[in-house]
């Protein structure tokens, strides 16, 4: 028993490459998946964007052979839904939205889906105590699909844009279909502080963005800047080290948007984020 406990502990915290379909946008749902696959890559994550030009000219269960055929594993699911956090007038048709997402992508065989936090509306406090309710909404839809809906703080948003934030609003949800998504660019460009990590607690974290950006002042950091990791200066592996100590063992899904990732071949592109991406978790001891 002293044996399997000290190798479980050896195990822990160890994560898998994955790469988000925004980083070969240009190359549509079958092309990325496809030339990923001949990279190696083995979990993906989808987006709403593709799905959709892929359902013009087939179905929802062809989508799914995509995957089963190329012996890919979908991990998280963008739902393209926003909205759904804070407290707006467009709400209820934001809910019809998601709820429809849902039900698309549990079908492909996913188990979490998520929406950013890109508003910039102002709020008041009592807005946040509608948040939470909000929430706990979101979950309880995203449990009828058998799903977990994660909220993915972004670095600009007026409403949730920290780390603490975004952990305060869902302990007080307290709801076991809803959890956060940490994004390495929005986190390290943001409103945060590197112990922010520290407050995380065991098993919160739902799925994680992973990326790196350049030498630069951090105001002029926007989408285009996002660097394979391994290209920049974040500090992956500390931040890396926190999500292990933490217990996290899921993906990082790697979700770059300059035009020569999105336009470029699937296949190359997937080749360069592993040759560049793995030997930083392995410095860190995650892979």
């Amino acid at each position: 028993m002293a044996l399997f406990a000290a190798r479980s502990a050896l195990g822990a915290g160890k994560m898998t490459l994955a790469i988000h379909q925004n980083t070969s946008a240009a190359a549509g749902y079958r092309g990325s998946l496809e030339g990923w696959s001949r990279a190696g890559i083995k979990h993906v994550e989808l987006t709403n964007t593709l799905l959709d030009e892929f359902l013009k000219t087939d179905s929802l269960q062809a989508a799914k052979r995509v995957l089963t055929d190329l012996g890919l594993t979908p991990v998280s699911s963008a739902c393209g839904v926003f909205g759904l956090w804070e407290p707006n007038p467009k709400r209820t048709a934001a809910l019809d939205g998601f709820k429809k997402r849902c039900e698309q992508f549990a079908a492909l065989g996913l188990k979490k889906i998520y929406s950013p936090t890109p508003t910039t509306e102002k709020f008041t406090q009592d807005d946040y105590k509608r948040a939470v309710e909000n929430m706990r909404e979101n979950g309880d839809i995203a449990k009828q699909f058998g799903m977990v809906v994660m909220a993915e703080a972004v670095r600009a948003s007026t409403f949730i844009a920290a780390l603490p934030t975004m952990l305060k609003l869902m302990r007080e949800a307290a709801h076991p279909n809803v959890a956060p998504l940490l994004d390495f660019y929005h986190f390290w460009s943001g409103p945060n502080k590197l112990e922010d990590l520290d407050l995380i607690r065991s098993g919160e974290i739902g799925h994680v963005h992973f990326q790196d950006v350049p030498d630069m002042p951090r105001e002029l950091l926007d989408n285009t800047t996002r660097l394979i990791p391994g290209e920049g200066i974040a500090p992956l592996n500390t931040m890396l080290r926190k999500l292990s100590d933490k217990g996290y063992a899921g993906p990082l899904s790697v979700e770059l948007f300059l035009p020569r990732f999105q336009q470029g071949d699937p296949y190359e592109i997937a080749r360069e984020i592993r040759q560049k991406a793995e030997p930083v978790m392995r410095r860190a001891n995650v892979l």
